[in-house]
């Protein structure tokens, strides 16, 4: 049986991937670093800011004494953003309200601070909803790594086999497998429906059990 549900954040609850990359943008302009939008998608999708920025001194010699700075430019502008575009959307706010109804435990575990996170499920109508709320500031290691699952179900008293994931992308579908859970991915918010979790829910409770 199915007790739980555990969401991403950016690109299956919230449409924010390109929020993201505006913002970190926005910092790295400064400096004459900008990624273009295929490199974003390929290399940094899912990353925690802190991560990308340790890429690109890596991979194209950003210095590190900026790291702190761009870190502190681009969640500001993360802020912004999403204060001027993130609201609610009716079939995300049924889907949780009848995964409630059921007495499923919920929770968001993305890979973005805490201050976005609760930004944005409070924009988007959701934080009312949720059990918990994991982010990277929660953890030792972010996606790819488990530990954001794994603190959730633990928390909420979940085992693997009772819990359903929700996630979009290469790193986080990764986190999602290595916890052990059940894991449905998604292409973007828009198929984040009631209806589609219902029947993974199904597909799942109906399969035969493996020892």
């Amino acid at each position: 049986m199915i007790k739980g549900v555990l969401f991403d954040m950016d690109g299956v609850l919230i449409d924010a991937k390109d929020w993201h990359y505006e913002a970190l943008n926005d910092a790295l302009r400064l400096f004459g670093m900008p990624i273009d939008r295929d490199a974003h998608l390929a290399t940094f999708d899912g990353l925690p800011t802190r991560k990308k920025l340790q890429t690109l001194s890596k991979s194209r010699g950003l210095p590190m004494r900026l790291h702190e700075f761009l870190n502190t430019i681009k969640q500001n502008r993360t802020v912004e953003i999403a204060t001027e575009r993130c609201r609610p959307v009716f079939q995300h706010r049924f889907a949780l309200q009848q995964l409630r109804s059921r007495g499923m435990k919920i929770a968001v575990c993305s890979n973005s601070v805490r201050q976005s996170v609760e930004l944005m499920m409070k924009l988007s109508g959701l934080d009312p909803m949720l059990d918990m709320i994991v982010s990277n500031e929660d953890v030792s290691k972010p996606k790819p790594d488990p530990e954001m699952y794994q603190t959730a179900m633990a928390h909420l008293s979940l085992q693997p086999a009772e819990t359903l994931i929700l996630e979009d992308n290469d790193h986080g579908i990764a986190a999602a497998r290595a916890s052990g859970a059940h894991v449905m991915v998604v292409g973007g918010p828009e198929d984040v429906h009631y209806q589609a979790i219902a029947q993974r829910i199904v597909e799942i409770e109906a399969a035969p059990v493996t020892a």
